[in-house]
């Protein structure tokens, strides 16, 4: 799984409704690039596709029970990631790398990219 891939799972998991564009807008993506992504996790069936009431031309996202099944272990697998890569970090120090990374975004004009 790419960190793309999980970063659309997660997103989609939270339970606000998402269009493939309201997704590539909060991933900061192209249509094309989450296209791709999107392609790949229907393969996996972690994710449907269905048509909006209100507006037959928006299509929204949402988790499968497949999904739902494999979400918490990723997000353990990602948490295992995340501590195995900055647990050599202490808090202060957490803390300043997570400030000076948020003032390069900042600067950079980074502000669509989900971090959680």
């Amino acid at each position: 799984m790419s960190v793309a891939e999980w970063v659309a799972l997660n997103q989609i998991g939270r339970g606000t409704t998402l269009s493939p564009a309201g997704l590539a807008d909060v991933m900061g993506m192209t249509r094309g690039a989450i296209s791709k992504v999107l392609d790949k996790l229907q393969s996996k069936e972690w994710i449907s596709c269905a048509t909006s009431q209100e507006d037959n031309r928006v299509q929204l996202l949402a988790v499968t029970r497949q999904g739902k099944r494999v979400l918490p272990e990723l997000t353990t697998i990602a948490d295992g990631n995340d501590e195995h890569f900055f647990g050599v970090l202490d808090a202060t120090e957490r803390a300043t790398l997570q400030k000076l990374l948020k003032k390069l975004a900042d600067a950079h004009q980074m502000h669509k990219i989900p971090v959680d």
